[in-house]
């Protein structure tokens, strides 16, 4: 059979749009949509830009709950507490547990001061110094403490000068401080005494706060909050008087203290120790002493 130029032409170039097609490369995937994060809209405004997807940088400025080691950490600080000026140190024992040495001191003098006749030095001395055991349960700011006061020598002193013919009252019955005078060796009354706040030495100490000593993060200043007493027992009172006291204006029955037979002597000691039972009474329901401190703390590493 006799094949016809034009079939020949049209099968050629079918043949070769067909090879064209197998050798052309193929066409590249689309780029795939882009998702930007969004950030929750409860937390968003609350907390800041939300970090991008395969951002590493933490999110607050320091990183918290972090562990500590054994004795790696300590830290150093102050408070103004009803103890007196505080100077503290801390070391960690573990994430959960800190150990803490206080030592306080005040010391103030406000000179003499006159009330009805009383010429008044008043003295007051605070040192004293404990150790505590911090602790935070389940890693939070807040604190439990427990410890011990080892030394305390709070107290208040004070030295009483009478004016001559001042009147006074104990327990209800009145007395005279005595007028100088040379020929029977008078002298006006004057005493002392001290109130302590130490009649348990050594004291148990329990508080509790706000805020950690050391922080378990990589922030150096942390500011503790700290509230507690500490069982010092009832405060304790002693006094001591000297010269002469009368149980009249005209001073015609006056008695040197130091004569415990005097008639005169032993109706102001009974009138003095009565009246100091009721103030002793007064004072044993005060049991322990607070404390309430804000501290200023610096932490650093040691190791």
């Amino acid at each position: 059979m006799k094949t016809s130029p034009t079939l020949i032409a049209i099968l050629l170039l079918a043949a070769c749009a067909v090879q064209g097609q197998q050798d052309a490369p193929a066409a590249p995937d689309p780029p795939a949509p882009t998702v930007e994060p969004v950030a929750h809209p409860m937390l968003a405004g609350a907390w800041g830009p939300q970090p991008m997807a395969g951002d590493r940088r933490p999110v607050e400025p320091y990183p918290t709950n972090i562990y500590l080691a054994p004795w790696s950490r300590m830290s150093v600080g102050g408070d103004v507490s009803p103890l007196g000026i505080g100077i503290k140190g801390t070391i960690d024992m573990n994430t959960f547990m800190d150990l803490r040495g206080n030592f306080n001191v005040f010391r103030f003098n406000p000179g003499r001061f006159e009330v009805e006749g009383f010429n008044t030095y008043a003295h007051v001395q605070f040192t004293s110094a404990a150790a505590m055991l911090d602790t935070y349960p389940w890693n939070s700011v807040w604190r439990l403490s427990a410890g011990v006061m080892l030394f305390n020598n709070n107290q208040i002193s004070g030295k009483v000068d009478i004016a001559p013919g001042t009147q006074f009252t104990l327990n209800g019955q009145d007395f005279y401080s005595a007028n100088p005078s040379v020929a029977p060796g008078t002298t006006p009354l004057t005493g002392g005494g001290v109130l302590g706040f130490h009649r348990n030495t050594p004291a148990v100490i329990v508080s509790g706060g706000f805020g950690k000593f050391i922080p378990r993060s990589e922030r150096h200043w942390s500011f503790p909050s700290e509230f507690g007493v500490i069982f010092t027992g009832a405060p304790t009172i002693n006094v001591h008087e000297s010269g002469w006291v009368c149980a009249d204006k005209a001073e015609t029955q006056c008695a040197n203290l130091s004569n415990s037979a005097n008639p005169v002597t032993i109706q102001f000691n009974n009138s003095l120790n009565a009246e100091l039972s009721k103030w002793r009474r007064t004072l044993n329901d005060i049991p322990v002493y607070p404390v309430f401190s804000y501290s200023v703390v610096y932490s650093f590493n040691i190791r």
